[in-house]
């Protein structure tokens, strides 16, 4: 059993409880596009009865070209998405690429977010968990399940418990990631609770030469999957227009098709919790 979260006084998950859906945009393209985004998506999980933690990047510093959009940056990201938080009572959580950027981000944000890349620069894992908040740190593309680990004893060393690992893929020879469910259960033996990336397992990174590519249509497959090896959360990029999107769009999943695959995910949950 892994160890519960609680994110803020209503939304909690872990230790056996029904998987958190971590989700949004890959990045905040315009104001009025990540609101509606967030409002449909707290729609849909009440729904389903799904709890819901919102993403969206201010900034995605790891680009494939110096053209690829980046997002709003810090200040005006962080304060859109902390009036999504404040107006929609939902819990928000966003990337963090430097220690300068902790700060300000733990101010604006519920949860952290470590990307892939830099899961182990020591200065920026501690530093995150000093803020005391709960922190996602994304397992990289290099790194075997069991090396995660040392990223746990590195975040605990400042005395907060509250870490989550993200499986997104590991990196497979050029241009493309594959996932290996073993890492889950593996992962998950460590205490700690276990997310599951959808959407960026399905990237092919650099795949478009000056972008990365995608294989979205294998998306409801790898929610079914993850879901019944067991996770304590499923996070993935939505958009109302992927292939309009300015960033990820080809692995991103439509927003209009999100409900159906969530009732799927929770009849899994609820089946493999009553074997």
């Amino acid at each position: 059993m892994t160890k519960q979260i609680n994110i803020n006084k209503t939304v909690r998950f872990g230790g056996g409880l029904p998987p958190l859906i971590i989700a949004g945009p890959c990045v905040i393209e315009t104001e009025d596009i990540t609101l509606h985004t967030a409002r449909r998506l707290k729609e849909i999980c009440s729904k389903v009865g799904l709890p819901l933690l919102f993403k969206s990047s201010y900034d995605k510093a790891n680009r494939t070209s110096i053209t690829s959009f980046r997002g709003p940056g810090m200040e005006k990201g962080l304060r859109i998405l902390s009036d999504i938080r404040e107006s929609l009572d939902l819990p928000v959580i966003s990337d963090v690429h430097s220690v300068g950027e902790v700060k300000p981000a733990s101010e604006a944000l519920d949860v952290l977010q470590i990307p892939a890349f830099l899961c182990r620069q020591t200065d920026l894992v501690t530093a995150a968990s000093e803020t005391g908040k709960p922190v996602n740190i994304k397992k990289g593309q290099f790194l075997a399940p069991w090396d995660v680990k040392n990223i746990i004893e590195k975040f605990r060393s400042t005395g907060n418990e509250n870490i989550i690992i993200t499986e997104r893929g590991v990196s497979f020879g050029y241009n493309n990631l594959v996932v290996d469910f073993r890492a889950i259960p593996i992962m998950r033996s460590f205490g700690y609770p276990v997310v599951f990336d959808v959407t960026h397992s399905l990237q092919l990174p650099g795949g478009q030469g000056t972008s990365s590519g995608g294989q979205r249509q294998f998306a409801p497959h790898f929610m079914r999957a993850a879901t019944a090896v067991g996770i304590d959360g499923l996070f993935m990029e939505v958009h109302p227009e992927p292939d309009k999107a300015l960033c990820d769009g080809p692995n991103m999943i439509p927003l209009d098709e999100l409900e159906s695959l969530l009732r799927a995910v929770k009849k899994i949950s609820e089946t493999i919790k009553e074997s």
